[in-house]
């Protein structure tokens, strides 16, 4: 973009320079034609240089809005992620069965305790001396839906694999994906949309600069995300401009 203006600038100079000349050495007959049109030239040059500017200043804020609510989005995945992982130890790899789990699946509420018990081995080591060991109990005091825990009275959860609405062309869908790290046996997940689904009907060339991003104020790679199947992290993407949290 720089570059641009920068090159249209320098018509533009050239372009007035050229007009100087034309007004210091160029016969009285031709120079209103020849002034008429280097000046057209001008303003048209100008006008290049103002909607350059004016695009990117226009395409940035459809694309905060647009990630802003994608994001969201992202988190409410993020939240049942968690939450299935709680109950089963592991991830959902697919929406279907993550708004499943949602709408049947409880947590367990739990209380732990501090108590002393005799410990019988060192009890009969010291040939019948009483002796006690500290033990925590847990406590199972009930069970709570997880959907009313996350979501209460909103169904927004049933379309959660669903772009918001105006983002992406129409029926666009998260990609989720769920499965272990190789070497440690960790749970993982990611979902996912690319900045081309996001920004689909955006200038080609402002979205393939946004793909290359790489900045701690920008989302950086070429999709907006929460989760890894690399390693085990479950933030998102993003900077903190765009989400608290």
């Amino acid at each position: 973009m720089l570059k641009i203006i920068l090159v249209v600038v320098g018509l533009i100079l050239l372009t007035i320079g050229i007009v100087w000349l034309i007004d210091k050495f160029v016969p009285k007959k031709l120079k209103p034609v020849l002034n008429l049109v280097l000046w057209a030239l001008i303003f048209f040059l100008g006008y290049i240089t103002f909607m350059s500017v004016y695009g990117e200043i226009q395409f940035n804020k459809i694309k905060d809005e647009r990630y802003k609510t994608v994001i969201t989005k992202l988190k409410d995945i993020r939240d049942a992620q968690l939450a299935h992982r709680t109950v089963t130890k592991e991830f959902a790899g697919d929406f279907d069965n993550l708004i499943k789990f949602i709408d049947t699946a409880q947590f367990t509420i739990t209380q732990r305790r501090d108590s002393t018990i005799i410990d019988e081995e060192l009890t009969r080591r010291f040939g019948g001396v009483e002796t006690t060991k500290d033990i925590i109990v847990i406590d199972t005091l009930g069970f709570v839906s997880v959907k009313d825990s996350l979501f209460g009275a909103d169904t927004r959860y049933k379309t959660m694999m669903n772009l918001p609405e105006g983002v992406g062309p129409a029926g666009a869908k998260f990609n989720l994906k769920a499965g272990k790290l190789d070497e440690s046996g960790i749970a993982v997940f990611e979902a996912y949309v690319d900045k081309d689904v996001i920004l689909h009907d955006q200038e080609k060339n402002l979205v393939a600069k946004e793909k290359e991003v790489m900045s701690v104020d920008g989302v950086n790679g070429p999709k907006l995300q929460v989760g890894s199947m690399t390693e085990a992290d479950t933030g998102g993407n993003w900077p903190k401009n765009l989400s608290k949290d």
